[in-house]
C-alpha cells in the first residue's frame, strides 16, 4: 500500500476536498519537555505525570476542544505498564471518555505512537488525536521474572531477541556497527562534538523557545555541553567494550523527558486555520540484533521505495535522526549515501538527551518547529530511528500551509 500522494503545493492541496480531507492526517501542533539527565531534575516525577504536564499545554494552546479528542497514543519503553496513555490523559484533566493507549516499540515507540494515530485518520478512525512519548527512565520499576519457585531474579533491562541470535546491550552493539562498517573513533568524536556545538548554538539563540514547556524550574534541555572540546572528547575511554571507540563522549546521555503532537484530519486543521506537517507515509523494518543501530538505513530505504522519495529528494529534505550513539548515525548516513551533516540541524541526542520511548516524538517536534521557521512549502521532512531488536522506523512529512 502506498502513502498519501504527494502534494507539491497550496493549489494542489487546496483540491483536496470531502472524504479525501476528513482523511489526510496533519500534524499541527508539538510541544515537548526539556530533556533531564536520568536521576536528575524529573528523579521523583512519574512518566504519566511527564506526559500529562505536555498534554495540558498543547490541548489548551492549540484550539483542541478536548472534548473532540478520539484517543491519547503515547509510546513508552521502560514504564510498568498499566497503560501509561490512559492514566496521563486523565491526570492532564480529559474528560472521562477520552480513552489512551500505549505503544511499546521501544526507542521508536514515541515516532510510532504518532504515525499510529495518522494511521487512524487515514482510515477514517477518528479526526483528532494526541500523541507522542515520554520515558522516566528515573523512576522505571525494578522487573524480575518469577520462578517456579516463587523466587525473584531482578533484570536490568527486557530482551529484545533470541539469545541463540544475539541481543547486545546498546552500546555493545554500536562496537559492533563500529567494527562492521569501519566507524573511527576520530570520526566518532568530531560528528559527536558537532551535535552538542550545534545544540548549544540553537539554544543560546532561542531556536527551542516554542517547542519547549518548561517545567520543574527546567527551563532548557540539560545536556548540551559549552565546554566541550577535541582535546576533552579524546580523553573519554571506551565503556563498553575493552580496547573499543564508543565512549561516554560520542554516546548520548540518558534522559527523561516528554514529547506530545496534535494530529488532526486536513478538514478539521483547515478550521483550526493552522499549518503543519502532512503525513505521507511511514515504514519499519527488521534487521540483525547485533547490529541494530542501522536499522534505521533500512527502515529509510524502504519508505523512500514506497513514496517515490528520491536520493537526491531526501538530502534537501529536514532530517531528525536520534543519536543514541555517534557510530551509528555515521553508519546509516554512509549506507544511505548521505552527509551526515544534513541530520539534526540543532543538534541531537547525543547533545540533547535521549528519553526512549519520547525520543521519536521529540524528533517529529523537532521537525514541526524547523519547517515552521524555514516556512518552505512543499518541503520534505523526514523522522528515522533504529530500535532495539534490530528494527528501524521512519516517517515522512511535507509542511504545507492549509
Amino acid at each position: 500500500m502506498k502513502g498519501t500522494p504527494v502534494h507539491n503545493d497550496s493549489t494542489d492541496l487546496a483540491q483536496v476536498t470531502g472524504h479525501a480531507a476528513r482523511t489526510t492526517a496533519v500534524i499541527v501542533a508539538a510541544k515537548r519537555l526539556p530533556n533531564a539527565k536520568a536521576g536528575g531534575a524529573y528523579k521523583h516525577i512519574r512518566a504519566h505525570d511527564l506526559a500529562a504536564a505536555v498534554i495540558k499545554p498543547l490541548v489548551a494552546d492549540n484550539d483542541v476542544l478536548p472534548q473532540d479528542i478520539n484517543d491519547v497514543i503515547l509510546g513508552n519503553a521502560t514504564g510498568g505498564g498499566g497503560n501509561m496513555a490512559r492514566l496521563a490523559a486523565l491526570s492532564a484533566g480529559l474528560p472521562h471518555h477520552v480513552p489512551g493507549l500505549t505503544v511499546d516499540r521501544q526507542c521508536g515507540s514515541g515516532l510510532e505512537a504518532i504515525v499510529l494515530a495518522c494511521r487512524l485518520v487515514q482510515a477514517g478512525a477518528g479526526e483528532l488525536y494526541v500523541a507522542g512519548g515520554v520515558e522516566s527512565i528515573s523512576t522505571a520499576p525494578a522487573r524480575a521474572h518469577r520462578h517456579p519457585d516463587g523466587t525473584l531474579e531482578f533484570y536490568r533491562r527486557a530482551q529484545f531477541s533470541p539469545l541463540e541470535l544475539g541481543d547486545p546491550d546498546a552500546g555493545v552493539a554500536a562496537e559492533n556497527v563500529a567494527t562492521h562498517y569501519a566507524i573511527s573513533r576520530s570520526r566518532q568524536d568530531a560528528y559527536a562534538l558537532e551535535s552538542h556545538r550545534r545544540a548549544v548554538a540553537a539554544t543560546a539563540q532561542g531556536r527551542f523557545a516554542q517547542e519547549l514547556v518548561p517545567f520543574e524550574s527546567l527551563a532548557a534541555d540539560q545536556g548540551p555541553r559549552h565546554n566541550l572540546n577535541a582535546a576533552l572528547m579524546a580523553r573519554f575511554p571506551p565503556v563498553f567494550v575493552p580496547g573499543g571507540t564508543v565512549t561516554a563522549g560520542n554516546s548520548c546521555p540518558d534522559s527523561d523527558g516528554a514529547a506530545v503532537v496534535v494530529v488532526t484530519s486536513l478538514a478539521k486543521a483547515r478550521r483550526m486555520g493552522a499549518a503543519g506537517l502532512l503525513f505521507r507515509d511511514s515504514a519499519v523494518t527488521g534487521n540483525d540484533p547485533n547490529l541494530l543501530g542501522v536499522g534505521a538505513a533500512h527502515s529509510t530505504r524502504e519508505l523512500m521505495a514506497r513514496t517515490g522519495l528520491s536520493s537526491a529528494a531526501l538530502g534537501t529534505s529536514l532530517i531528525e535522526f536520534n543519536e543514541a550513539f555517534a557510530a551509528q548515525v555515521l553508519a546509516v548516513a554512509d549506507l544511505l549515501g548521505l552527509d551526515p551533516q544534513l541530520f539534526n540541524h540543532d543538534g541531537g541526542a547525543l547533545a540533547l538527551g535521549h528519553p526512549y520511548g519520547a525520543s521519536g516524538a521529540v524528533s517529529v517536534t523537532r521537525l514541526l518547529a524547523q519547517a515552521r521557521r524555514n516556512d518552505e512549502p512543499g518541503r520534505t521532512a523526514v523522522a528515522m530511528i533504529s530500535m532495539a531488536g534490530g528494527m528501524g522506523i521512519s516517517a515522512q512529512f511535507q509542511w504545507v500551509k492549509l
